[in-house]
């Protein structure tokens, strides 16, 4: 099913027992059963005001799309979206939509915020065939409940996106990345460091025993800040930074292996890779930890108990371990009654997140 418009998608909602929603394919996990709908017939740029900073477009809209739109300004989605293509080994172009509904959030994340706190409005349709509009299309927007953010990060299970407000940052001046050979330990150390700093960083990441961190903004600030980093962290040299291999986890993209993505204190991410023996990128000062796990049998979720959250992104043939962390008995009821509350009926990707 492709509906192009927000009535036929209500009907194909009401018309149906089970369904999985999809925008562009590139960014799903887990596994749900049903007859796929798909989101890409709701697709443009309805507003766009770079004056204002904000665009709206329809959930189906190519991520390209909205990115070559920004860029015609010199402007862009602050929180710098992951491609997971290379990684996950999907074909496809990744939705506006799809995009919210994962949360997708990269480097920047640390200084602007995740995806959901880029958002502005968000129209969806309910288990029942309701239209549901909350928020709105500019930023001093004032709401009751935020289901603006209720729907961002919640893989389609509680309804299907069919537009969403935004919004949008300008690019900046200039750029910079500041890199040192580090270990783990003291690489992450330092990015912690700098991070608790008030020069505004924008990036700090550890990959293949490099530490990085970025800074962005007007040219005189950006070396200003450049030069009182290096007079902290003492032998850091400005070079070039791949942040696109960071932001896509690009050096496991094309190797063998279950890929984890865990969420921990930053302060504990090296004792966690230490215990686990698995090779690693760390991005948000060790707040985000990608793991390559040739064998798929590591036991990644009882070195992170109590510590954060693991997700399997990318799981081995035959390999039955959930895509998601267990939720504490808490979580699972509230998460039950939102269910309840919005998919009445359970049509939407059911067992996709456990």
């Amino acid at each position: 099913m492709r509906p192009a418009t927000e009535a036929e998608l209500s009907e194909a909602i009401l018309g149906s027992k089970a369904l999985v929603v999809q925008g562009g394919g590139t960014r799903t996990i887990g596994a749900a059963v049903g007859e796929v709908l798909q989101t890409s017939g709701l697709s443009g740029v309805e507003l766009y005001e770079p004056g204002a900073l904000t665009l709206v477009a329809r959930a189906g809209t190519p991520l390209a799309e909205i990115e070559a739109v920004l860029a015609g300004e010199r402007q862009r989605l602050a929180f710098e979206v992951p491609d997971m293509r290379g990684l996950l080994r999907r074909e496809g172009a990744s939705t506006l939509g799809g995009v919210v509904a994962v949360n997708a959030s990269g480097p920047r994340r640390l200084q602007v915020g995740a995806c959901r706190d880029a958002l502005l409005g968000v129209r969806f349709v309910d288990g029942a065939g309701q239209i549901i509009k909350n928020g709105g299309r500019v930023m001093k927007n004032v709401t009751g409940y935020d289901l603006v953010k209720l729907m961002a990060g919640s893989h389609g299970s509680l309804g299907v996106i069919s537009e969403l407000a935004f919004k949008v940052q300008a690019v900046p001046e200039a750029q910079l990345t500041l890199v040192a050979e580090r270990g783990i330990i003291e690489g992450l150390a330092d990015l912690r460091k700098a991070l608790g700093s008030p020069y505004d960083i924008s990036g700090a990441a550890w990959m293949a025993g490099r530490a990085m961190i970025r800074i962005e903004g007007m040219a005189g600030s950006v070396a200003y800040r450049a030069t009182q980093l290096r007079g902290l962290l003492g032998d850091w040299q400005e070079a070039a930074g791949d942040w696109s291999a960071v932001r896509d986890v690009t050096p496991f993209a094309a190797r063998d292996g279950a890929v984890w993505r865990l969420a921990v204190k930053p302060t504990e991410a090296a004792g966690i890779i230490a215990a686990l023996g698995l090779e690693a990128i760390c991005d948000w000062g060790g707040g985000l930890i990608w793991l390559l796990d040739p064998a798929g049998s590591a036991p990644v979720r009882a070195a992170v108990a109590g510590l954060g959250s693991a997700t399997l992104l990318r799981s081995l043939p035959g390999q039955s371990t959930p895509s998601f962390q267990p939720e504490a008995a808490g979580i699972v009821a509230l998460s039950r009654a939102l269910r309840a509350q919005f998919d009445p009926r359970g049509v939407f990707n059911q067992g996709i997140m456990g």
